[in-house]
């Protein structure tokens, strides 16, 4: 054998053995995988919770069973009711995802089947999410649109503890006590022009809280001229998750962060300030 051909071989045995640790060092993660950090991710999930709802579920990009993360849970509209989980995806936080949001935290996205949404269903579902995800139970956040907005109010009044923030777009609440809702950090927006749901839907349930005495915790935009349209360009906002993100079960007083303003001039332009 000449001399180049040693060379030849040489060469192609430290190759094959560079991909055999290659093909060693993937199945190893593979096995491990319980701990390996993954790409974001959306799935489906039906018949899972007993007295619960068929939901979807987000994960960002890098998370892992080992590391906890904090969780929206996203309610929909009447309009994406029925029996299809996929009409889920229409519009909202998973949309705006699809679109290019960068959203740090898991999502979860009940589907209502129709009817007013159930606290109590929402809690369920949220607890098998808990059980099955790494979850920090301390930054669990609300996002409601119209009749989502009612079921993120009755929810967060029904579970004040277990809701570190909530966001109230164009809807209002079905309760009557209002002391859990003056205890959680609330931003509410809510067009003056709205024909669907009158802006005064909102007004009562800061009434409502004002009537308790303590309206410390809580954000309140009018939408001036804006119809009910409008606050659904919020959910596709980083700014939104952003001031969920300011508040913790933790925060001592749970105090509601002021910091933040969304304009309407920012609203109008926020599907053009996804990347996709």
């Amino acid at each position: 054998m000449y001399p180049v051909d040693n060379i030849y071989w040489e060469a192609t045995e430290k190759y094959h053995c560079a991909i055999m640790k290659s093909l060693i060092f993937a199945l190893s993660l593979i096995l491990t995988g319980m701990g390996v950090a993954h790409s974001q991710k959306t799935e489906s999930f039906r018949g899972k919770v007993n007295n619960g709802y068929n939901f979807w579920i987000y994960t960002p990009k890098g998370y892992s069973p080992d590391s906890i993360r904090p969780l929206f849970i996203f309610l929909h509209g009447r309009s994406l009711c029925g029996r299809d989980l996929n009409r889920v995806k229409r519009y909202g936080t998973l949309h705006a995802i699809d679109k290019g949001l960068d959203v740090d935290g898991i999502v979860l996205a009940p589907h209502n089947p129709g009817g007013a949404w159930n606290p109590q269903k929402i809690m369920n579902t949220l607890k098998w999410v808990e059980q099955n995800f790494s979850v920090d139970t301390n930054r669990v956040y609300v996002l409601g649109i119209s009749l989502g907005s009612y079921g993120a109010l009755d929810f967060t009044g029904t579970f004040p503890d277990k809701v570190a923030a909530t966001v109230s777009l164009c809807g209002g609440s079905t309760l009557t006590d209002f002391t859990g809702l003056a205890q959680v950090p609330i931003w509410f927006f809510h067009g003056t022009n709205d024909k669907a749901v009158p802006i005064s839907a909102s007004q009562k349930v800061i009434d409502g809280i004002k009537a308790i005495g303590d309206t410390c915790r809580h954000l309140f935009t009018p939408l001036k001229g804006h119809n009910h349209n409008t606050p659904a360009k919020i959910l596709y906002m980083k700014e939104t998750y952003q001031w969920l993100l300011e508040h913790s079960l933790q925060h001592k007083g749970r105090p509601v962060n002021k910091e933040y303003t969304i304009s309407s001039n920012e609203i109008a332009n926020a599907y053009r300030s996804l990347s996709r």
